[in-house]
């Protein structure tokens, strides 16, 4: 299994910048099973702010918009969060169940559930396009992997990581990134909003 793992890692990884549509996603639903580039063949359980066990599988349907942050984070990832709620409130109405916007925690350790739930709160991100996620530290790995993201710790509280914004089809393949602070959303936006619009 893990080799298996780490070889979709690697081809996940590896298709960051690529935009593929081999199989729409609706033939892989029917047919049950996912393309080799989804993340919906990641084995990893998730834990959510609610505190219900998830797999990536469970989002499957959904046009997903992924970050990583951590909570108690001061610098990078108040502005992630913040271009994450600006995106949100470009989506046009007509699409918004389409989207899941998710933050996956980088801190599993101290980003339990309830500090989740808090966290959501604080930052007005408690309707149900919001998905907060933490599981272990060698699922978060792996996942940081497939997202091309790099983090580690520097002292106690603290992580330097790469502040990427990650879009995914409802097929669960890679299909745009942004990286960068304080960048034009344009393009993400316009990515989301075709992806969404495939399944009207």
């Amino acid at each position: 299994m893990k080799k298996i793992l780490l070889g979709l890692l690697i081809i996940l990884a590896g298709i960051q910048h690529c935009n593929s549509q081999e199989q729409t996603p609706e033939r892989l639903s029917e047919a049950g099973e996912f393309s080799g580039l989804s993340i919906y063949n990641l084995p990893s359980r998730w834990t959510t702010q609610d505190n219900k066990e998830i797999e990536m599988k469970d989002l499957k349907g959904k046009v997903l918009v992924m970050v990583m942050i951590y909570t108690s984070c001061k610098a990078a990832c108040p502005r992630l969060i913040a271009d994450m709620r600006h995106i949100e409130q470009r989506l046009p109405e007509n699409i918004k169940k389409d989207v899941t916007l998710i933050m996956v925690s980088i801190d599993p350790e101290t980003d339990t559930p309830k500090r989740l739930k808090a966290f959501a709160k604080e930052n007005k991100m408690e309707g149900e396009q919001w998905l907060f996620l933490r599981s272990t530290e060698e699922n978060t790995r792996e996942f940081a992997a497939v997202l091309a993201v790099n983090y580690k710790k520097i002292t106690p509280v603290d992580f330097s990581h790469s502040n990427i914004i990650s879009v995914f089809n409802t097929g669960g393949e890679l299909t745009f990134q942004q990286e960068g602070l304080g960048v034009s959303y344009d393009e993400t936006v316009r990515n989301i909003i075709a992806e969404a619009a495939k399944h009207h």
